[in-house]
Order: C-alpha cells, then sequence, then structure tokens
C-alpha cells in the first residue's frame, strides 16, 4: 500500500469512528466523497472498507458513487464492450454498494436484510418491493429471470428511476441456482444455469403482502403492474387495518375477474374464441352464482361501504360474464400465445438502456453486426438478438400475466387476505414455478429415469 493510500485510509477510518458515535452524520456529502475516493482504489483492504461504509449509507451512498463516476459510466454505456482494469474497479465497487450485479445501468440500491428493509420503509413511508430468485442478485449466475431483470427492467431507465422513487428494494435468495458446465475438450467451455424461476413481492411498509408479479414481464408491462399496486397499497393503508384483509382479498377477486375477462378478448381478437360462446357462460354463471362480497373500488376505496347496494349488483352482472380458467387454458395452445403476444408487443420493447446491457454482454454479436452491415443479406445478429428477447418476452409476459399472476390473485381472494410473504413463496414455487423446496434436486434427477451412469452421475 502506498503512503498517500495508507494516510487517506487512516483519515477514513478516523472518520469511520465519528460515524459510529454520529449516524446521522452518514449522509454527510464531505464523508461520502472521502468514501467514493477510495472505494474504486486498487488496494483491496481500502475499497472494502469504503465499499463498506457506503453501502451502510444506504442508496445516498450509492448516488454519491455514481455520481463520482458518471464521466467513466457514460464512456462505457458509448463503448460497452471496453472495459480495461479501471473500470472493472468501478463496477465491481458500484455492484458491491449496491448488492447487484450491473447496478451501474440501475442505480438501484438493494437491502439483503429484510428488517432493514422494513425499517427503512416505514421511515421512508414506502412499500417494499421484495425479490425472491435463486441464486443471488450481486452475481453473473443468477437465476435466468433475475439476469434478463437486471437486463430488461432494472436497466431501463423509466423503470429504475419508478424503483427509485417509490420503492425500498429488496431481495433475497430462495436457493442456489443449478449450473451446467459443458466442456468441448479443446479448452471451449460453456457455462449456464438451468431452471429456476424468480418473483417480485410488493409488500406495505410493514412487510404485509399487496400483490405478487411472477416471472419475467416486458418493461412498459413491468411498469404498469407496479403503477397499480402502487396506487392500491396507498389507498388500503387508509383504510383501519382490520378492515384490510377483507378488502384486499376482494380487489384480488376482482383482477382475478378482469384477467379472465380480458384473456378471452384476447382470444377472440385472434379468431380462437366465438363472442357469442360468451352468451352461453353468462348464462350458465347466472344460475350458479353467489353473492357478491362488497368489493372497493380502487379509486374509493373510503366511499365502499356507503355502496353496498350498488356494488353487489354491479359485481353480479360482471362475474357472470367472466369465463372459466379452465376454459380459457383449454382453448390457448402455444401458437395463440404467440398470437396474444404480439397483440401486447408494445409492452416489451427494450429501451436504449438495455440495449447498451445486451452489447456489454454480447461482444462478439456486436462485432459481427458490423461485418454484417457490409452485406445486405446477412442480418445484424444484435438486431436478432433484441428482437428475439423482446418476443420472447412478450410472450412470457402474457403468459405470466393470465396464468402464473390470475392464479396469485384467486389465491388471496380464497384466503380471505390474509396471506404471509413466504409461505406465499413456499406456494408459488411449488405450484406456479414447480420447484419446490421439498425437491433438492429441483426435477433435474427424475427417481425413475435410467442414465447407465454410476450413481446417475451424482456426487456429493
Amino acid at each position: 500500500m502506498t503512503n498517500p493510500t495508507r494516510n487517506l485510509l487512516g483519515l477514513a477510518l478516523s472518520f469511520a469512528t465519528l460515524l459510529a458515535f454520529q449516524p446521522q452524520a452518514k449522509a454527510c456529502g464531505l464523508n461520502l466523497s472521502l468514501w467514493v475516493t477510495l472505494a474504486t482504489s486498487e488496494d483491496g483492504t481500502t475499497s472494502a472498507e469504503a465499499i463498506k461504509q457506503l453501502r451502510a449509507a444506504g442508496q445516498p451512498g450509492l448516488d454519491a458513487l455514481l455520481k463520482a463516476n458518471a464521466d467513466a459510466i457514460a464512456a462505457h454505456s458509448a463503448k460497452p464492450t471496453e472495459k480495461d482494469s479501471a473500470w472493472c474497479r468501478i463496477a465491481c465497487a458500484i455492484d458491491a454498494v449496491a448488492a447487484q450485479k450491473d447496478a451501474w445501468a440501475s442505480g438501484v440500491y438493494w437491502y439483503t436484510d429484510f428488517e432493514q428493509a422494513r425499517q427503512a420503509a416505514q421511515a421512508a413511508k414506502k412499500p417494499i418491493l421484495s425479490l425472491r430468485l435463486l441464486g443471488t442478485l450481486d452475481t453473473e449466475f443468477s437465476c435466468a429471470n433475475s439476469r434478463f431483470f437486471r437486463t430488461a427492467l432494472y436497466a431501463n431507465k423509466d423503470v429504475s428511476k419508478f424503483l427509485r422513487e417509490n420503492f425500498v428494494m429488496h431481495w433475497k435468495s430462495v436457493r442456489p441456482v443449478p449450473k451446467v458446465t459443458i466442456d468441448f475438450g479443446d479448452g471451449r467451455v460453456v457455462e449456464r444455469t438451468v431452471t429456476g424461476n424468480s418473483i417480485h413481492y410488493v409488500l406495505d411498509s410493514d412487510g404485509n403482502v399487496i400483490d405478487g408479479i411472477p416471472g419475467l414481464y416486458g418493461p412498459k408491462a413491468f411498469r404498469e403492474q407496479l403503477a397499480n399496486d402502487l396506487a392500491y397499497a396507498r389507498r388500503i393503508g387508509e383504510i383501519a387495518p382490520d378492515k384490510r384483509p377483507a378488502i384486499l382479498a376482494a380487489w384480488h377477486k376482482e383482477m382475478n375477474d378482469f384477467l379472465l375477462r380480458t384473456w378471452n378478448d384476447d382470444l377472440v381478437a385472434v379468431g380462437a374464441i366465438d363472442p357469442r360462446a360468451m352468451t352461453k357462460l353468462a348464462e350458465a354463471h347466472q344460475e350458479t352464482q353467489q353473492p357478491a362480497v362488497q368489493v372497493a373500488a380502487p379509486t374509493a376505496l373510503q366511499a365502499a361501504p356507503r355502496a353496498v347496494g350498488k356494488t353487489m349488483g354491479e359485481i353480479r352482472l360482471v362475474r357472470a360474464l367472466t369465463p372459466s380458467a379452465q376454459q380459457l387454458e383449454a382453448a390457448t395452445n402455444e401458437e395463440l400465445w404467440q398470437k396474444i403476444a404480439e397483440r401486447h408487443a408494445a409492452l416489451s420493447k427494450l429501451d436504449e438502456g438495455s440495449r447498451v446491457m445486451i452489447v456489454s454482454k454480447n461482444p462478439t454479436a456486436l462485432a459481427a453486426g458490423a461485418r454484417a452491415n457490409t452485406k445486405r443479406e446477412v442480418e445484424d445478429p444484435l438486431v436478432k438478438i433484441v428482437r428475439n428477447f423482446e418476443h420472447a418476452m412478450a410472450v412470457d409476459t402474457v403468459r405470466n400475466e393470465y396464468l402464473f399472476h390470475r392464479t396469485i390473485h384467486q389465491w388471496f381472494s380464497e384466503s380471505a387476505g390474509k396471506v404471509a410473504v413466504d409461505p406465499l413463496n413456499e406456494r408459488v414455487y411449488a405450484e406456479l414455478f414447480l420447484t419446490p423446496s421439498s425437491d433438492p434436486w429441483l426435477g433435474l434427477l427424475p427417481a425413475d429415469a435410467y442414465s447407465a451412469l454410476e450413481n446417475e452421475g451424482v456426487r456429493k
């Protein structure tokens, strides 16, 4: 360690001692600027201490580090395939402070301790967005969905701004993510993750579940989901705590019915369902219709008790026109999912921030694209990567919304609104993602399969 660096570290540690006795001084710009200077030091001990202090400062610590390195971030965004040692130190420092891989593109600070996140949410009067994933968000090899989140959602400028302004962010690893390595025997190795899914939970500042957004959504669709849940979280916060579960359950019931009708509309639009069939569905539902639960409209929760008769009458009529989930699922094959996705393709368009992230991960595609520009008959590989990713994301968006998210709405309505996040997450992974915690092999080691390998190739 050089003398100047040692002197700076000594000064920094003296500030750390001061901060220990004056917690309110953590946000002091002078102190943060000192840690920012040391966070990208070539000396590991120095940078580790600085990163620790910046992370303890929360989002302001991350913001200070991002601001100090704004020029380097802009230069990297302009040429994302160029990564020298200086940039690697900057990116690693940002990731460590944020607790998210590629946080230079998102600027989002994540808590990994739920109690700290809850306290921060209560202090800021904000809801919590809690991500559950396989692996960890701060490493390259987390599960595929969380990696796609980092590209399509958190790197999206509009989405990341919305997250920073409106939520306290938290992530928790459900379990390690399985990885597979393919060695071609000639020096070439391919490493990938297999299986695994992720879900975002919207929680109030006390940690109570408002909603769960399962799997990958297009950035615009994800932003709209968050905006809806945020508005509802704020409105239900105005209701007396003892009345919230019933009103939350009623809201989820209406969201379930709304998605069934929207799904049906999509199938009608792509020619898969005759709209006249709705008349028969309505007649069938009218015969078995149960009295409706009082439902508070999202825009008028407090007024609901004064309009019981009107609300019940309207809900009976709407629910009578709601098709069956079993009928819709049986009517939607893979070809129809593709067609429905095309109707909502605009919800999955990537912005420039996400495109830069894709380029940074695919330098060979960028180089191939430059060569392809000289041959009109050859498509730019990078353009194809973006288009294919957007299309796959559009399919995921509608499938996750109509199958997974709608089911979560149904579970809430059936549980009278009393749902805790950990049991709900267990159920999501077991019944929706089909990777229950009871299966240590995540479905990758079928008991009735024969591989002709010693001990089926399993090593411990």
